[in-house]
């Protein structure tokens, strides 16, 4: 009797482990391949992918900040923060409009603003092929508080609508982004549209890489720009000879990208081949402003694709 016990406790614990490492497999499966089963690059640096890839997702250890979706080689939608929705369409191989439906930090303060923005983006391009210029018609919609005895918030209103002319201006001897000149304003019903006011970002390079972005920001009236209120200054030094991963998105989603916040010049650095393992930030409008510094020790694949820096992961899935 005692050796027939032995053996089914034995036979059970048995069962125990092999139930356990299939769930195992599962998990490390799900973990190493995309929404379509395809292999993702293995972030333990064991080998990588080798030929052709895409950039499918951008993760720190706690969030996913970034999950890119293609049709073929196009990449179609971004599903960013708090599940916020960007669909990019094409006409041919080039984006015509991008549509943008969640939450973006507005105020620049590191988190998700609460209330829900919608915006759309028409592209247009010159005669070179290149991104000439972009039209914005964005919402914004808040949550009222609740009125008593109700408890639960209201359903989201809208808040304002405004109306960004974005003109996009390239070296035409280097081919490289040169600047972008915002002009926005208020679109109120009942009201004749006019730009209340405008910014104009240069961009300087060192090599191919962008080394310093500044943005000016102003008011306008009458169609005339005024006196510049505020000045911010974006420099990127020490660049690697590695390759970037946004390298593998298209160059006008990457503009568009930038165009989200007022402070997301911040980015810039998207546009650029390699990757700098410092940035700082300036105020340049405050009597004596004091850069704000930033730096990164990257991790790279064997291709010398960098996988990770400023606690951001990139992960690949193949093309």
């Amino acid at each position: 009797m005692k050796k027939i016990i032995n053996y089914q406790e034995m036979k059970q614990f048995f069962y125990f482990i092999l139930l356990i490492a299939g769930f195992s497999s599962i998990h490390s499966c799900k973990n190493l391949v995309d929404e379509e089963g395809n292999p993702l690059l293995d972030l333990n640096n064991t080998g990588g992918l080798s030929g052709p890839r895409a950039l499918y997702r951008e993760i720190t250890d706690k969030d996913t900040l970034a999950e890119y979706r293609y049709s073929g080689l196009l990449v179609n939608t971004v599903i960013t923060d708090s599940a916020s929705v960007t669909n990019i369409m094409y006409s041919g191989d080039k984006i015509s409009q991008i549509t943008f439906n969640g939450f973006l930090d507005l105020d620049g303060n590191g988190k998700l603003d609460k209330d829900s923005v919608s915006f759309t983006r028409l592209l247009t391009y010159a005669n070179n092929g290149k991104l000439e210029t972009i039209s914005e018609n964005r919402s914004v919609f808040r949550r009222p508080p609740p009125i008593p005895p109700a408890t639960a918030p209201g359903p989201q209103t809208l808040l304002r609508k405004s109306k960004s002319l974005y003109n996009i201006k390239f070296n035409a001897a280097t081919a490289k982004l040169d600047s972008i000149i915002m002009r926005t304003g208020p679109d109120v019903t009942g009201t004749p549209f006019a730009y209340t006011d405008f910014s104009r970002t240069g961009y300087s390079y060192f090599g191919d890489n962008v080394s310093k972005v500044v943005r000016h920001y102003g008011p306008m009236a009458g169609g005339l720009y005024g006196a510049v209120v505020t000045k911010y200054s974006y420099e990127y030094y020490a660049y690697d000879n590695e390759v970037s991963p946004f390298t593998l998105l298209p160059t006008a989603y990457k503009i568009s990208r930038l165009l989200n916040t007022d402070i997301n010049d911040k980015e810039s650095l998207i546009l650029s081949p390699n990757n700098p393992k410092r940035w700082s930030f300036t105020d340049l409008g405050v009597p004596v402003p004091v850069p704000v510094v930033k730096s990164t020790n990257y991790v790279y694949d064997p291709q010398t694709y960098m996988t990770k820096g400023y606690g951001v992961n990139y992960i690949y899935k193949p093309q």
